[in-house]
């Protein structure tokens, strides 16, 4: 009888720990799949937040500045060498360790890349910050390797390669199939694939690295200055989304953001980095950033559009924050814009109402 009264004691004991495991699984289980994403969710755990900056002259110019968790990533410094000290006194109050993981050089344009590119008795950003993971441009059209600032940023990039970062072309990401970067926080860069990173291209645009910033189902798409061949190529070697936000290619010119590729993308935000009715590389009005036929193309899918600068005067230097910096941050609550300067979106603002004709999408 003994024998039997001990088995059913351990007998019972057993049991309640395995209904106690059983159970304490079957919640976490539930737990489990309902803070998990389902196909129409967004779901994010950690802060996104991307800075188009204002570059301190009158030039229009491409620097963007994102913040993923505790990652630092810089996407070109433009649009002068005097540019540096803007972009510097911006960095310094964010990146706290003087560490940039990743720096993204798109193509070999002046207005792109002229903060990389400094004179040996200048620093350059690759000089005042110390970058992990370097990805430009892998093609330059002929006469480019001939000219001074190209020069300048192969001396500057290699020195900081040979200091110990590790550097890619974005060809060399796609087939080494390194073009996926986990940035943690359920938040990824990836270099999507273009044509012209395997061929040379009659514009230097047309090299532009393209990168996308996904953050679980939102998405924010950088195209650097890729025009037309290269959006169409862009569109069938990738499977793009849907985007959030988009920086709107060649700082809002005729010859970028087609439609080709906005019928894919169909971006919310659409943020341009340019210098507002600047006559830096042409006197006619309608071919100033952003053109008009930016603004029809874009107008039916979104009418949130920021522009950084505002050009008065070129003649005399006078130039003017439009939006400003503008910070679009994604958290758990959606995503925001605030800038600098005026929240005003593009379509409500003087220049537009008198350079512009607004189209029937934004009436």
């Amino acid at each position: 009888m003994a024998r039997k009264k001990k088995f059913s004691k351990g007998l019972t004991i057993f049991l309640s720990v395995l209904l106690f495991v059983l159970g304490a699984a079957g919640g976490f289980f539930g737990y489990f799949k309902l803070t998990q994403p389902t196909d129409t969710d967004t779901y994010v755990s950690g802060d996104l937040v991307i800075n188009f900056l204002e570059l301190g002259n009158k030039y229009t110019g491409d620097c963007t500045y994102i913040k993923a968790g505790e990652t630092d990533i810089l996407i070109d410094a433009g649009s002068k060498t005097s540019s540096v000290g803007t972009i510097d006194a911006f960095l310094s109050e964010q990146v706290s360790d003087g560490v940039l993981e990743y720096v993204i050089v798109t193509h070999a344009h002046e207005d792109h890349y002229a903060g990389f590119a400094t004179n040996e008795d200048a620093d350059s950003i690759f000089d005042l910050y110390e970058c992990e993971v370097i990805i430009d441009f892998s093609q330059i059209t002929k006469s480019k390797s001939e000219q001074k600032m190209y020069k300048n940023y192969i001396r500057e990039r290699d020195e900081e390669i040979e200091a110990g970062a590790e550097h890619y072309t974005a060809k060399e990401c796609i087939e080494q199939e390194k073009n996926v970067f986990d940035l943690g926080h359920d938040i990824e860069l990836e270099i999507l694939d273009s044509y012209f990173y395997y061929n040379v291209a009659s514009s230097e645009n047309d090299h532009s690295v393209c990168v996308m910033i996904n953050q679980g189902d939102r998405h924010f798409l950088f195209t650097g200055d890729l025009e037309k061949e290269g959006e169409e190529k862009l569109v069938l070697m990738n499977e793009l989304p849907e985007v959030d936000l988009y920086k709107a290619g060649h700082h809002g010119s005729k010859t970028s953001s087609n439609e080709v590729l906005l019928e894919v993308i169909k971006p919310d935000i659409v943020c341009v980095c340019c210098c507002c009715g600047s006559s830096e590389y042409t006197d006619k009005n309608e071919n100033q950033f952003p053109t008009q036929d930016f603004v029809d193309r874009i107008a039916p899918y979104t009418d949130k559009v920021y522009v950084t600068t505002i050009c008065e005067d070129f003649e005399n230097d006078e130039f003017e924050s439009m939006n400003g910096n503008i910070a679009v941050t994604s958290g758990a609550g959606g995503i925001s814009v605030e800038c600098s300067a005026s929240d005003t979106l593009l379509k409500d603002t003087a220049w537009f109402k008198k350079n512009r004709d607004c189209p029937d999408d934004w009436k």
